[in-house]
């Protein structure tokens, strides 16, 4: 297929390398028309991306319109604060029919609405149609960008697009599974960030194994049920874009989310964290819309609450863990 890809972080470019490596025509787009540039001359992503060489037939823009017009299938993966900006200034040049799929992980603060959401919004505002889909799961940018074996999931309402989606992206090393319920997809997606954040915390304080495996699986918990409450299907979180998504991103020295709650967690503060880190940790931002969320909804979300009270209101970040596990005591289901 002729594919654009519109972002150009570590993820975006894993994915473009990815598609031009299984065979199709691939364009990438970056912001940053230096970044383009250097990719142009030296078939690497040193911004976001370094010491991965990019395939030869991998080709780089940093017009919106070139990487739009005439694609069969243009991939999001903008941060998901920007995703509303990016749809609405590509819409003008996406011909109809052409396949949207949205890699972003992420709630949108304010709107309080998933990308899916966002997306659908600005095609009918703009009086537009097209096949939407939704790729997540377990996949650091690296291990993919390495060729390392690695599992995801692509959800759509329309089972037709997501086995599209499966077969476009499915390679050697790089295994699509499906799935219809985009809901439950997206907020596995989003909100295991949120819960990368209190495992590093916790990981920073010095606490063990049992500690985050305590975390994983009662955030695993919090998780579905803010789900389950927006409509997703309960069976998704057991699945890649949930469990699946989580454990990497709780464990895994790769995980931004992770490694920003592991400097919280040792006493740095979230300005001087976020200033030194040129990709975007999206659980920061999720943080704020999930606490929201769960109000709105009127869901019990204890971790997120006090990961919110954290970046957002400065609380230390051992006293949150003993406020948590001096809960008011409950069943386990």
């Amino acid at each position: 297929m002729n594919i654009g890809v519109v972002g150009a972080g570590s993820w975006g470019t894993a994915l473009a390398d990815l598609l031009a490596r299984i065979g199709h025509q691939v364009t990438l787009w970056a912001y940053e028309a230096d970044l383009v540039g250097k990719m142009r001359t030296t078939r690497e992503n040193d911004l976001f991306l370094p010491d991965i060489s990019l395939h030869e037939e991998l080709e780089f823009t940093n017009s919106l319109a070139d990487v739009v017009q005439g694609r069969e299938l243009v991939l999001l993966v903008s941060p998901s604060q920007l995703m509303r900006r990016v749809v609405r200034e590509l819409l003008p040049h996406l011909e109809d029919g052409r396949v949207l799929v949205s890699a972003a992980k992420g709630i949108e603060n304010d709107s309080l609405m998933t990308m899916s959401q966002v997306i659908e919004e600005e095609l009918a505002a703009a009086g537009r149609k097209a096949p939407l889909a939704f790729l997540s799961g377990p996949s650091f940018a690296r291990e993919v960008a390495g060729g390392l074996p690695t599992a995801v999931v692509a959800a759509a309402e329309d089972t037709a697009v997501a086995e599209l989606v499966q077969k476009v992206f499915s390679g050697e090393r790089f295994r699509v599974y499906t799935n219809t319920d985009v809901i439950g997809i997206e907020f596995g997606g989003a909100l295991k960030n949120v819960m990368a954040l209190a495992a590093g915390i916790a990981d920073g304080l010095g606490f063990g194994s049992n500690t985050r495996a305590a975390l994983i699986t009662r955030g695993l918990s919090e998780m579905t049920r803010l789900g389950v409450a927006a409509g997703a299907r309960r069976e998704t979180f057991a699945g890649l874009a949930g469990m699946g998504d989580l454990v990497l991103t709780c464990t895994g020295d790769l995980s931004r989310n992770r490694t920003v709650g592991l400097e919280l967690g040792r006493g740095r503060s979230l300005k001087d964290i976020l200033a030194g880190m040129n990709m975007v940790a999206e659980g920061v931002k999720t943080t704020i819309s999930t606490h929201q969320l769960a109000a709105k909804l009127n869901v019990s979300a204890p971790i997120t609450e006090q990961v919110y009270k954290i970046i957002e209101e400065g609380k230390d970040p051992r006293q949150a863990v003993t406020d948590l596990l001096q809960r008011s005591l409950k069943s386990e289901i």
